[in-house]
């Protein structure tokens, strides 16, 4: 078969294999451990092995993003991330590979059954911090979490913004950075998804949160847009 290379992506700690069809890929933090079944690619460097780890962007929307275009993630080695809507933890264990063991990964999940499979995921994954909690009260985990340096949210409820909100004032620090995925029906099922779009901006506006891009998720998702902004506050 043909050899497989591996080149970085221009996102930090993000790859790109290729072979016989590219695939987006992150440098796999526990070598020899699927999270969901992805495919495990390892590669010679020097003396060394690497091992990857495929990152589906049918499966996940930050890798959906990447493969769009997106300009920023903001999520990078050394990076401090709170993850709101974690689910069983598959692209959170991508974000736990992009930021390494000198990064952390805060995942709150409200699902007891999703936050099982979380929690298994963070026990080989010493930079995740699994919390399971409605991340509409972030004064019940404000004890777990430092200040972060981004927030990505993807909880699919109608009032995400807000949500996003309560936890950036708490959590993230001035000049800190969102990217949040917005699923248009969640939020109002009757209107176009271009006009839920321009709405949920307009919340983000009004708490401090500017945002600076925005991108739908085609083809991975119908109807999905992420935006990415920098959350700013003027102190008195």
């Amino acid at each position: 078969g043909r050899k497989v290379t591996v080149e970085p992506h221009r996102h930090e700690g993000v790859f790109i294999c290729r072979g016989k069809e590219d695939a987006l890929v992150t440098k796999n933090m526990v070598v020899g451990d699927s999270v969901y079944g992805e495919k495990r690619i390892s590669v010679e460097e020097g003396e060394l092995k690497i091992e990857y780890r495929a990152w589906n962007p049918f499966r996940s929307k930050l890798a959906a993003a990447i493969l769009g275009g997106v300009d920023q993630i903001h999520i990078k080695p050394g990076a401090k991330v709170m993850y709101l809507g974690a689910a069983s933890g598959t692209t959170v264990s991508h974000v736990s590979d992009i930021v390494g063991p000198e990064g952390l990964v805060y995942a709150v999940e409200f699902s007891h059954r999703s936050g099982r499979d979380l929690l298994n995921v963070a026990k080989k994954r010493t930079n995740i911090i699994p919390i399971i909690e409605d991340a509409r009260h972030p004064h019940k985990y404000r004890m777990l979490v430092g200040m972060v340096d981004v927030i990505f949210a993807d909880v699919a409820q109608p009032d995400q913004t807000r949500i996003v909100a309560l936890n950036a004032h708490n959590f993230l620090k001035n000049g800190g950075h969102f990217v949040i995925s917005i699923k248009a029906n969640c939020i109002d099922s009757t209107a176009p998804p271009e006009v839920v779009f321009a709405s949920e901006v307009k919340k983000m506006s009004a708490e401090n949160m500017k945002p600076q891009e925005q991108l739908t998720l085609e083809p991975y998702e119908r109807d999905h847009a992420v935006v990415v902004g920098i959350y700013s506050y003027r102190k008195n």
